[in-house]
């Protein structure tokens, strides 16, 4: 007879672990006990050492679907301890926070399981139309979190006392209810509502929401981790009503749609369907098929490709369950900029008057966390946005000079697309998305993530913060406020350059390389706007090694909402005449396009800027098809969408941008390719071969920028990230040009390849070259 102790760190918590322990334990014969130490599992047995080691087997391969063991550590138990005392059975213990050590991992929420929607679906079974059925293998975890360890009473669930049937499922190890936290019924759990949007309670049938969504009308429905807003995909109506009370005039609204109707819209292929079906239940980016138009208004996506999410709850499921209908549209419920609303009281405050309906419950909603989304980019699954089902499991990044610092650095990310990042050793743990910071509440939303993730993790102090080098970005001052305020060192990273950092970690490459980081802007180096870089990563040390010709902005800002400005300042440039040829779009009054010209001869409230989103900006508003930027990147990405109706002969395009391409000191000359692009128009070519020509020259411009750098310095690895890096013609394009050169291309698996991802790129930069 033996005794050992043993260590488990990891995703260990909210996942069945602890129950998982118990019963493998009894399986193999052994005394002891299970207890949660608030951010790792601590497990004693005794008996004998084979069945120890049958034990320890089990333990690692038969693990639940959603654990994640990091470490095991295992001790002897001195024998003169009292084995009879603490070893006579094997039991599950209360949890103890007294030794929590300096890391711990909460599990991101995770979609209902097939077991609990059967349940749901079964007339015969006590949760028969339950929406709120859970176990240990599904459900909330993130959202209804309030401190570790994840117990009941340390979660929004302590407010649903359990009934005596729920009790005994909790109880019995033989069931997977066993300690699962987020477990309850229709008598003991949470409570679904219809009011008008006046508060007033309607009806408690879900029937009723399914009505009123057929009848037309707009509902907001309050979910696992935040509110949606939800109507017909097929009421032209009703989505240009959602449209004009939402403020959102184009932007392509993302649906919900159960498995089997995938084909009746969409072409996925292999690794969309994996990423669709998966636990974490994304919104995946995909491509419209021919019969699209034969179930979807047109009004509900302007793009070639729809963003579409299975149901990720039991509240999900019986919506459809209810109706004929092969997909709803289901947008985040809140004005641009701002946080989702997810407390009952704001959620009919805030949108009195954009919903008709409320469908709501009386489950707190910790921490909000919107959809996560993804795209397919040369063949691997990339992350737009990175939140539910992801946030807050960490990021391991192994690299000897990361997996040894000692030090917890918070990293406080860009002003759009915010992210922030806390790095414990080799963990770098961020944030659910947060959104547009230069807005008063998203700010406040980024100040109480950050509190939440330095609470939820057990970090007692911060070494160091990290941010963005502009200096006027709400993340900036937050982080120079809190450096004094704490005595906490500062550290700026150039945008740019964290996204090269960004990149680096998330490949766990480290070795010399060269990457190209392009977006919409970032304050560069040299006090300007940046934002189609070439960078080179050598022995430590990274340099910008090429860009983009600088442009000039006139209006400064106002370029980058009406893309005609930038059209004229690149026109302006090449010496045409300016104010004929933006007149014939008839967008700007007189007055406004003679100021325009006024700025751009007398340099007067302009910026300089080698921003690809600009480019392509000018480009969309070209050809006429976007004059106005009504989302972030919005004229860009409707120039990709036409792009891709292309079907003339690529070696034809090829051909053109070979011509066109000037490249001088290691800068594309980007004035000579939207002239082309004038001069293409001119000659009455379809402007979807414009749209494709201006990509490729693009891609293939800075391609030869980074491969003549890596050639030139015996590289081998050669790098793509930044927003504009979300473009699939530009990315993909990209990609081949590096392989047919026989260098290694380096794209993003694990972080947002945008902004989402710049402040784990600041952390990595930060501990990089700090000694």
């Amino acid at each position: 007879m033996t005794a050992k102790r043993i260590d488990v760190k990891g995703i260990v918590q909210g996942v069945g672990f602890r129950p998982f322990v118990y019963r493998i334990a009894k399986k193999n014969d052994l005394n002891g006990y299970v207890k949660n130490m608030g951010n790792y599992v601590e497990i004693v047995v005794s008996g004998k050492l084979n069945n120890i080691d049958a034990f320890l087997s089990d333990l690692k391969l038969e693990k639940p679907p959603l654990s994640k063991i990091d470490n095991i550590s295992i001790e002897d138990i001195d024998e003169n301890e009292n084995l009879n005392e603490i070893y006579g059975d094997f039991t599950i213990k209360l949890s103890d926070t007294s030794k929590i050590e300096e890391e711990g991992t909460i599990p991101p929420d995770i979609s209902i399981c097939d077991e609990c929607l059967k349940e749901i679906m079964d007339k015969k079974d006590r949760r028969s139309d339950y929406a709120f059925t859970a176990c240990t293998n599904c459900g909330p975890r993130f959202t209804v979190i309030e401190k570790l360890p994840y117990d009941r009473e340390n979660t929004s669930m302590n407010d649903f006392p359990l009934c005596e049937n729920c009790i005994e499922e909790y109880k019995n190890p033989e069931d997977r209810r066993f300690h699962a936290q987020a477990t309850c019924c229709d008598i003991c759990g949470p409570e679904i509502f219809i009011t008008d949007n006046f508060g007033k309670i309607i009806s408690n049938d879900i029937c009723d929401a399914v009505k009123f969504l057929e009848e037309g009308k707009i509902l907001a429905i309050k979910g696992i981790g935040g509110t949606h807003l939800v109507c017909s995909i097929n009421s032209d109506e009703t989505i240009l009503e959602l449209r004009k009370r939402l403020n959102r005039p184009t932007q392509a609204f993302a649906v919900m749609s159960r498995e089997e109707y995938l084909d009746l819209f969409s072409n996925a292929n292999e690794n969309e369907l994996n990423a669709i079906k998966s636990p974490k239940k994304p919104i995946v980016a995909l491509k419209k098929n021919e019969l699209y138009e034969k179930y979807f208004s047109e009004h509900v996506s302007n793009l070639n490709t729809i963003g579409v999410m299975l149901p990720y709850s039991g509240l999900h499921y019986l919506l459809f369950e209810n109706t004929n209908q092969i997909a709803y549209i289901m947008t985040s419920a809140n004005l641009p900029g701002l946080p989702m609303s997810i407390d009952n009281r704001q959620i009919l405050e805030k949108l009195e008057n954009i919903a008709d309906y409320f469908l709501l419950h009386n489950r707190k909603i910790v921490n909000r966390c919107d959809d996560s989304v993804l795209k397919e980019i040369n063949g691997k699954m990339e992350l737009l946005r990175r939140s539910r089902g992801f946030a807050p499991e960490p990021i391991e990044v192994n690299y000897e000079k990361i997996k040894n610092s000692t030090k917890n650095i918070l990293a406080l990310g860009p002003e759009l697309n915010s992210v922030a990042c806390l790095v414990k050793n080799n963990k770098f743990y961020l944030t659910q998305y947060i959104g547009n910071t230069g807005k008063y509440e998203t700010f406040n939303y980024l100040k109480d993530a950050v509190e939440n993730l330095i609470k939820i993790t057990n970090t007692n102090k911060i070494d160091a913060i990290v941010c963005d080098l502009h200096p006027s970005f709400n993340s900036t001052l937050l982080a120079k406020e809190m450096g004094e305020k704490y005595k906490i060192p500062v550290t700026q990273v150039q945008h740019h350059e964290s996204h090269c950092y960004s990149l680096m970690g998330d490949s766990d490459i480290f070795e010399n390389n060269v990457t190209i980081a392009i977006d919409g802007l970032g304050y560069g180096n040299d006090g300007n706007i940046w934002g189609g870089e070439v960078f080179l990563f050598k022995n430590g040390k990274i340099e910008r090694a090429g860009h983009l010709e600088e442009q000039i902005q006139p209006g400064a800002d106002l370029a980058s909402k009406y893309p005609l400005r930038m059209l004229a300042s690149i026109l302006n440039k090449a010496n045409l005449n300016v104010s004929e040829i933006i007149k014939g779009y008839n967008y700007f009054s007189e007055k406004e396009l003679k100021l325009v010209v006024f700025q751009l001869e007398k340099n007067i409230n302009v910026s300089k800027t080698t921003s690809t989103g600009r480019v392509l900006d000018s480009i969309s508003a070209l050809v006429s098809l976007c004059f106005e930027r009504t989302y972030d990147g919005e004229p860009s990405i409707r120039l990709e969408a036409l792009a891709n109706e292309y079907t003339g002969e690529i070696s034809e395009i090829e051909k053109l941008v070979e011509e066109s391409i000037k490249i001088e000191n290691n800068i594309l000359d980007t004035t000579s390719l939207v002239v082309k692009s004038l001069e293409m128009l001119n000659n009455n070519e379809k402007i979807e071969k414009i749209a494709y020509f201006i990509h490729i020259a693009i891609a293939d411009g800075l391609s030869k920028i980074a491969i003549e750098t890596a050639k030139k310095q015996s590289i081998e690895y050669i790098g793509i990230t930044g927003g504009v890096s979300y473009n699939k013609i530009i990315s993909e394009r990209i990609v081949e040009n590096i392989k047919k050169e026989s260098l290694k291309p380096l794209i993003h698996e694990r972080i947002p390849n945008g902004d989402g991802g710049i402040s784990f790129g600041q952390a990595i930069g930060y501990l990089l070259n700090s000694n």
